[in-house]
């Protein structure tokens, strides 16, 4: 994480009148140019830097700010960094074994969601794009 992203988080947080911290930095950190990641996995990485509750309390204060945002697999969830830090994109997620892949190809999808919303006189703010199913594996496995 650069020190442009963390003059970035810091303004965000300032704007809504919570201040930067230590942990709060520790888990942007976690969160940067990485995966979808379950609760789990973050706490698993958390090596004694803060403490559960912490972790908990921050997810939930970006979530609330939009610095992060989940997605969900079922009644499951993993959570990324938004748009407001990282790269905007799309994902597919397999139901079966809870692979979560980045969609590449982002032109393809960001026209066809400008050309459905320009079809029904609508102006989007912001949008996600979710495709859940079972990936090549899981499909086979299946059969």
């Amino acid at each position: 994480m650069q020190q442009r992203d963390k003059d970035l988080l810091t303004k965000i947080l300032k704007e809504h009148g919570y201040s930067t911290t230590n942990a709060r930095l520790f888990v942007c950190e976690l969160l940067w140019d990485k995966e979808p990641q379950t609760m789990h996995d973050l706490v698993g990485r958390l090596n004694g830097a803060v403490d559960r509750a912490s972790l908990y309390r921050t997810i939930q204060l970006f979530e609330k700010l939009g610095i992060v945002h989940r997605i969900y697999m079922g009644w499951k969830y993993k959570v990324e960094l938004s748009d407001v830090l990282s790269h905007h994109h799309h994902h597919i997620s397999c139901i079966g074994c809870g692979a979560i892949t980045a969609i590449t190809d982002e032109h393809h999808v960001e026209h066809l969601i400008r050309s459905i919303a320009s079809k029904y006189d609508f102006v989007p703010s912001s949008h996600q794009l979710e495709i859940q199913g079972y990936c090549k594996a899981c499909s086979l496995a299946q059969k």
